[in-house]
């Protein structure tokens, strides 16, 4: 016994340890599930978008250039697209001539340092998603150069395939709103905006970018301006600015600081712009209007999605079934009716209270309902034939026993009258028939 208990002494040992190191590695599993989850539950800096931060690309080209200072006017802060550093050279040194305004720019900061500038080439994917950081609102003037007119491929590789890598690489960083800069006559041929065609086929590559955007599901704007090559800045001194649904106008001319201005006014109000189709002119002819209350006058493209409005819908009211003959009627309230009680009953404290009793119906004999409808109806009565009444005496001469003629007289009223024993017969006889009157009012 004594040798066998040395035995079960190191193997009873052995087990414990072998037990203690399982619980401490289930104890470091839960510990690490545990701190997994802890992680999984803070939430990605890149899925924090900063509401001040747009991004702009094609920052260095007319309108993007002139976005990108009416942004800062606003107060945004702007992460400036650009292909190189040395390119941006010109946007830099303007936004250092700005002033900012009292309300949306802090004492002491100018605008400059507002302004970063990030070198990206959108025709490589990879260099897009670091581009954009955490911005909330993605503006896209990109367009191929007019300055290139025998490229050939220019208004596929930038005019679509450019932007669609843009889209793609918002839609991974979850922004918040998209702005996309594209052209009257996209979506329907009219004249002169078709005359753009010409250009390899800009219009429609430019109409690919679109279909890619409202594919996507991003919130979007899609703004179709005028021709931009003519207007200058003082373009709006003489010109105010007009909007119209999609495919309204084929024709028209805007400045590049009327566009600059309406997109920056659109990442401002982002509630006025979403999902919306908007083409833009400037006519002598047009009222001055905040652009906040042209925007508020197009329809949006998912109002009807995720807004259904429906004025006249109502709830189905079941309708009060109606007693039958003969039957009592059914107090809904419960309340076991009271003889000789009115409408209104006067409680303990003296106050009128405003239960309502209803009283049971007068029992009515039950009747056998008739076969012929036009009992249910007083005034109703069966179709009578138009034809005349026959009448009730013959119009020809009859021949008593004695050989007499007896002649029925016609009243006024077509009533047949016999002669009488007290009045003389008359002994006239007639050699024939009467002839038959043509008109039926003698009956």
């Amino acid at each position: 016994m004594p040798e066998s208990s040395n035995f079960l002494i190191p193997e009873l040992k052995l087990q414990g340890a072998i037990t203690c190191i399982h619980s401490a590695k289930m104890q470091k599993n839960v510990a690490t599930k545990v701190q997994s989850e802890a992680v999984e539950a803070i939430p990605k800096k890149e899925d924090l978008k900063d509401e001040n931060l747009v991004f702009v690309a094609g920052a260095t080209g007319r309108v993007g250039s002139r976005t990108v200072r009416e942004l800062l006017k606003l107060g945004f802060q702007v992460r400036a697209g650009v292909r190189s550093a040395e390119r941006a050279e010109a946007l830099v040194q303007s936004v250092k001539q700005m002033k900012l305004d009292v309300e949306n720019g802090s004492e002491g900061t100018q605008p400059v340092e507002k302004l970063e500038l990030v070198e990206c080439d959108l025709e490589k994917q990879g260099q897009i998603g670091p581009a954009l950081g955490n911005a909330s609102v993605v503006i896209c003037c990109i367009g191929a150069s007019e300055k290139e007119v025998f490229d050939i491929t220019g208004p596929y590789r930038i005019d679509y395939l450019a932007t669609k890598n843009l889209i793609d690489a918002a839609t991974v960083a979850k922004v918040k709103h998209l702005i996309l800069l594209t052209s009257l006559g996209t979506n329907k041929v009219g004249f002169p905006a078709a005359i753009l065609n010409l250009f390899w086929g800009v219009l429609v590559w430019k109409r690919k970018a679109e279909e890619a955007l409202l594919a996507s599901g991003l919130p979007y704007t899609i703004v179709r301006p005028g021709g931009m090559e003519r207007p200058t800045d003082a373009y709006k001194e003489t010109h105010n600015i007009a909007l119209s649904q999609e495919d309204t106008l084929f024709g028209g001319q805007v400045s590049n600081l009327q566009v600059a201005e309406l997109m920056a006014v659109m990442a401002k109000n982002r509630s006025l712009s979403y999902c919306k189709v908007v083409e833009v002119i400037a006519e002598t002819t047009a009222p001055l209007t905040p652009m906040e209350d042209l925007l508020a006058k197009i329809p949006s493209q998912r109002a009807d999605i995720y807004s259904p409005k429906y004025d006249d819908l109502k709830p189905p009211v079941s309708p009060i079934p109606i007693p039958p003959v003969g039957q009592k009627s059914i107090n809904i309230t419960n309340v076991v009716p009271k003889p000789n009680t009115s409408d209104t009953e006067t409680s303990a404290t003296g106050m009128k209270t405003g239960t309502i009793e209803t009283k049971p119906a007068p029992e009515e004999v039950p009747f056998k309902r008739p076969l012929s409808p036009y009992v249910v109806y007083d005034d109703l009565k069966p179709p009578t034939s138009p034809s005349p009444t026959v009448p009730t005496a013959s119009l020809l001469p009859t021949s008593d026993v004695d050989g007499q003629s007896n002649v029925a007289k016609l009243s006024i009223n077509n009533i047949a009258q016999f002669p009488t024993e007290d009045k003389p017969r008359d002994k006239q006889h007639h050699t024939g028939p009467k002839p038959r009157p043509l008109s039926p009012f003698t009956m």
